[in-house]
């Protein structure tokens, strides 16, 4: 079978919700100049993605990414108390507390981004502590000019030397089960997703579940529709499990 076949008939489509400042935004390329602000309710378009069939939603906290705190928290409780639909929400979560925060707000699993790449050792301790179906690490990369897919941390705003792959790899032998991977260079274009990058990481980790990350055209006003992840990810079954795209799933 076909990385292509496998998506068609294995994806998950999770859709997403990008919050700043309490309303649904979409940031063109990560750019937080470049905003495009959206009139709909948070809340409205849960129940409208739960009567569309979605029992995932993913939540990005954008002024949590950019500035490291949790920056839409009422915004997130609200969302949570939505029992139908689970959250899956990343963005500013760099230390204990603030994971241990958001799953007490009710997330149902955190994405974790920047602390991946800076603090690998607490990254870890959170997979064994938490669990690794409430943990999801996140990386967001551009392409460098040899093509190697470079990870960004904080919003986007810091680049490091350190290749997906060798993110990946520093998690060898931990718990890590569910990964998430977001081309920025494509982020808010609604160009569709960057599949020869998603199919060669679902190649290379066949051992974890690999959301990938796009954008589509709207489906609903005031939104960006993710397909397999944040309701932007691609994912391909691997051990004969079903992959969850995080539809949209971006943290930082």
């Amino acid at each position: 079978m076909t990385c292509i076949a496998d998506v068609r008939n294995n994806v998950r489509l999770i859709p997403a919700i990008d919050l700043k400042a309490g309303h649904c935004v979409r940031l063109l390329h990560g750019d937080f100049a470049a905003e495009t602000r959206y009139g709909t309710d948070p809340e409205a378009l849960l129940e409208k993605y739960r009567d569309m069939g979605a029992d995932w939603l993913h939540v990005v906290d954008l002024d949590g990414a950019k500035e490291g705190s949790l920056g839409n928290r009422e915004s997130i409780e609200r969302l949570a108390a939505h029992k139908t639909v689970k959250l899956q929400v990343g963005g500013g979560l760099r230390n204990t507390a603030a994971v241990s925060r958001m799953l007490d707000l009710g997330a149902a699993r955190v994405v974790i981004g920047s602390a991946a790449v800076t603090q690998v050792e607490n990254a870890r301790t959170w997979l064994e502590h938490f669990g690794p179906d409430r943990v999801t690490l996140a990386f967001d990369v551009r392409l460098d000019d040899d093509g190697t897919p470079r990870v960004q941390t904080h919003g986007w705003q810091r680049q490091s030397e350190l290749s997906l792959w060798s993110a990946v790899a520093n998690f060898t032998g931990s718990q890590l089960k569910h990964v998430l991977c977001t081309d920025v260079g494509r982020d808010g274009a609604l160009t569709g997703p960057n599949v020869a990058l998603y199919r060669e990481a679902a190649n290379s980790f066949p051992s974890r579940t690999c959301s990938h990350s796009c954008q589509t055209h709207n489906p609903l006003p005031g939104c960006s529709r993710r397909t397999g992840g944040q309701g932007r990810a691609f994912s391909r079954p691997s051990r004969g499990r079903r992959h969850s795209g995080s539809g949209g799933a971006l943290s930082r």
